[in-house]
This record gives C-alpha cells, structure tokens and sequence, in this order.
C-alpha cells in the first residue's frame, strides 16, 4: 500500500518506515502499516515475522530504530503500556502474564483504580461493583472477587480481552485471542469486536487461524522476515493466496496425516474420576492419534492431567501395555514411558532462560546421564541429534528457549520428550500460538510418531486440526464423554464440523 494512494484523514494509525534491530537481528526493516477506523485489519506472518515487534513499539515496550507513527492524525511517541493506554491504544498479549494474587477487579482497573473522593485509598466496593457490572455483560463464569491464580488459562484470556475493552480504547491489538478459547466463548468474542467496530473502534487482530480472519477481519496485512509484504482486502483473496504470502511457498497440507497400521492397545483407562471429570474410558493403541475434543472446562485438559499425575485421581484404573499402573506424579509417569506437551509450553514446558540444550536434556538426565559427572560431550550430541531431527531452527543450542518463535519453541518442547522415547505421548494442543509452516511440520512430525509405533492422545479447540489428524474422536462434555467418531467417517463426508460441534454442546 504506497503512501500516495491513501488518504491519511481515514486512518487511526499510519506506520511508515519503522525499523527495529537487536544486536546483529534485524527484526523490521522498513515495514507500514494503515489502519482505518473502525476497521478489523488482521496482521499476518510467520512465527518471526516481526508482528509483535511491531505491536511491542506501538504499547511503549520497545522504541524503533527509525520510522514514523501517527495515531488519530499526530505524531505518536509512548514509553510505556500504561502512556500507550491512556492515549487510547490497548493490547491482548498472545502470552499471558497477569499478576496471579490480584483479584479479576484488581487486574481489570489495574493502573486506574477506584478511589474514595479524592484521597489515596481504594474504593474496594465501588470497584468490585463496576468490575462485576461489566463482566456480566461478557456472560463470564467468573466473578469481580475471583482470584486470578484460580483461574484457567482460557478464563484469564477472556479477562485480559475484557480488560482491554473496557478502557475504552479507540485502537485494540489482538493477539491470537482464541488460541485458548473454545467455540462458544469465540463467538462472543467476535460479537463483542463486532460491537466495537460499529462503534468505531479499530482493532489489529493477529491469529494463525485462517477461518477467523475470514469471518472477522476487512483487511489484512502480511508480514515476512520482519518486513512488509502486501495488504489487501479479505474479501477477494483465497486461503492458498494468504499462505503464499506468508510463507513465501506454496504449502500443500497443513494436515498432512498419514494413515499407518494401528498396532496393540498401549493405554487404556477405566471409569477414570476426578476434578471436571466423570466415569471416562478409552484406549490408545499404537501407531495410533486419538483426539479428545470438547469445549473448554469440558474435561478434556483435566482428564490428561491426572493421567499424568499432575491432579489426583479420584478412582478408576489405568493400565500401561496391559499391566494397572498409577501415576502419583510426573516423574512417575515419565519413568513408564508416558509423556506430556502441556497447553501452555511457557508456564509449564519451558525453563525460558535456559538453553536449548538444557530444556531439552533436563527430564532425561536420569536416564541418559546416570552417573554423577555430567558427560558433557555426549550431552550435546545427543540434544544436537534429537533437536536437528524436529527441524528445531536456532543458531546454537546454548541459545535461550525465550528467544526462538512459538512454533520452534513449541518443537523444543517435543524434542525433550522424543529424547525420552515414550510409549504413550500426550499433545495437549499441540499448534497453540504456531503460525501456519510451523504447524505443518509440527503434524508431520506427529505422523512419525504415530508410524514408528507411538501412541498419541491429542487435545486441540481447532475443529480442522482435530479432524484432519486424529485416527478416532472423542466429544467431551461437561466432563462426560458424549460420542465417538472415526476418521474414515470424517474423510467421507459422513461426519461433519457441525455434528462434532453438536455433540460438544451436548446434543
């Protein structure tokens, strides 16, 4: 979009030339960006990209190098979230970080509390009553008083969206909104962006799902190795076309399943009871992906959690190759060989500012280091060999965790189990925050796995994911199972997105 073929006086917010570098990185180089009012533009690129770069200069979190911003017509300069927020621009943060003692009031009117008159005390009440006020318009099951460290990650994304939307903001960035959403809370969501663009507010929505930027979005804008590739209307260009772009290549299978022999049973659980969940049996054989699908709060996340060990189980069984086992902890379950990708790789399977090498060597020392010295010399070869087999891209495996992208970091997070050779590998969404090749090879390597005789139990909100990788599907429902379907039902036609999405709402 040249600069001459706009008409600037339509436009919230006008980058020009922005340009950002750490050390020898060249993270932007010379990218813009044109935002109208009240528009739904949506911000596109690989994982490194530079979008969030671009989003952290615009809040005041890092300063461009060089370039130009003008927000509602004037020069912008901010050096912090909060300057950024009270000249009217907010932001969703894809990694959530909220401040886990403060109640959901405390953290919605964080930085511009409710006092009483004007002295220097908190008004606690009026503040709890305008929280809750607010919140029962977004129909949330959480209340002003709840403690934010009480909440799941899916509940603290919805706070952080109604925080930045009750400030009345006039431009709000989204980073990947739903990636911890399930269908009916995204709807809500799309209603309440909906709202606001009538309203006048403009919103930069960044997601790695395709079908949102359809339904939600009227422009979009492409970012490739930190710089500005195109923008377009979304009304008019094709999935494949945005890929491309994206990319800079054409790729073929998002979902790229391979169908292998489905061996003897691995896992099997019976009548499995605990916190969210009910009376829940199945097996997984290997070779096998067998996907738990269901809205969030259904179960589906609880359910694996105590199959790990990390929540009790109140009764059932669980047997492993046939023999009953328990699993009082992790590192129970990970000496029998059954591993865990958590949903949230950065709070739970990651130590961020350890390297590579270590991130990935940790959990396997026992076995792979078992006498007192570290064999250090082995150590590297052997996370160099796992770590080149899952295409891990980084320049050095002494480098940070908190340095790669998303998808690499999610690949780290696999390459630490794969180094354990499990028999039972659960993926507790697998492709959370990942852009677009990234997941692809995140579904290739799956189907490895699946082919060397692994079994795989995956949990994922995205519908397409489900469907076109799990080998069986089983619904979830108010921790319930509620049906199962195969995939060669799901291949033909037979079952469809809207009788999945059925049985999830219970029907």
């Amino acid at each position: 979009m040249a600069e001459d073929t706009i008409n600037r006086a339509d436009y919230i917010l006008n980058i020009d030339g922005i340009s950002k570098a750490f050390g020898g990185t060249q993270a932007l180089k010379d990218v813009q960006l044109h935002v109208k009012k009240g528009e739904v533009h949506a911000l596109l690129g690989e994982n490194g990209a530079g979008k969030s770069t671009l989003m952290n200069i615009i809040i005041g979190l890092l300063q461009r190098d060089e370039g130009t911003i003008e927000f509602e017509g004037k020069p912008y300069e901010v050096k912090s979230p909060v300057e950024a927020m009270q000249r009217g621009i907010a932001m969703v943060h894809q990694e959530l970080n909220p401040e886990p003692y403060l109640t959901v009031a405390e953290n919605l009117f964080l930085h511009r509390e409710s006092m009483v008159g004007k002295s220097i005390f908190l008004d606690k009440k009026s503040q709890n009553a305008r929280a809750q006020k607010i919140l029962d318009e977004f129909d949330v099951k959480f209340t002003a008083k709840t403690m934010m460290q009480d909440m799941t990650l899916a509940q603290v994304q919805m706070a952080e969206i109604i925080k930045a939307v009750s400030c009345d903001a006039r431009l709000i960035i989204m980073d990947e909104p739903t990636s911890s959403l399930d269908s009916n809370e995204t709807d809500h969501l799309f209603a309440t962006i909906r709202d606001l663009k009538a309203k006048g507010v403009s919103i930069i929505y960044i997601s790695h799902r395709m079908e949102e930027i359809f339904e939600i979005c009227d422009q979009v804008s492409v970012f490739r190795d930190g710089r500005y590739v195109e923008s377009r209307p979304v009304e008019g260009v094709s999935h494949e076309e945005l890929i491309r772009l994206m990319v800079g290549r054409k790729v073929d299978n998002v979902f790229p399943k391979v169908d292998c022999p489905i061996g003897e049973e691995v896992f099997r659980c019976e009548n499995l009871t605990g916190k969210g969940f009910e009376n829940i049996s199945f097996t997984v054989h290997a070779g096998e992906i067998l996907g738990l699908s269901g809205l969030v709060g259904s179960g589906r996340s609880e359910t694996v959690r105590a199959i790990f060990g990390l929540d009790p189980i109140q009764s059932g069984k669980m047997y492993l190759d046939g023999k009953e086992i328990t699993n009082k902890s992790p590192k129970d379950s990970i000496s029998k060989g059954i591993c865990m990708v958590n949903e949230d790789r950065k709070a739970y399977g990651l130590c961020l500012f350890r390297s590579l090498r270590e991130n990935i060597s940790l959990p396997n020392l026992p076995t792979h280091q078992p006498k007192l010295l570290l064999n250090q010399k082995r150590e590297r070869a052997e996370v160099s060999d796992v770590a080149k087999k899952l295409t891990v891209k980084a320049a050095s495996m002494e480098h940070s965790a908190y340095s790669l992208s998303g998808g690499n970091q999610q690949k780290v997070v696999l390459s630490k189990w794969i180094m354990a050779s499990p028999k039972f590998l659960i993926l507790d969404e697998p492709t959370r925050g990942v852009d677009v090749g990234a997941k692809s090879e995140i579904h290739t390597l799956m189907s490895q796995f699946a082919a060397q005789g692994m079994a795989i139990l995956m949990i994922s909100s995205e519908l397409p994911e489900m469907m076109g990788m799990a080998d069986r599907v089983i619904i979830y429902h108010e921790g319930h199972q509620n049906g199962e379907f195969l995939r060669e039902d799901i291949v033909s036609g037979k079952v469809t997105q809207d009788d999945i999405l059925a049985k999830e709402f219970g029907k």
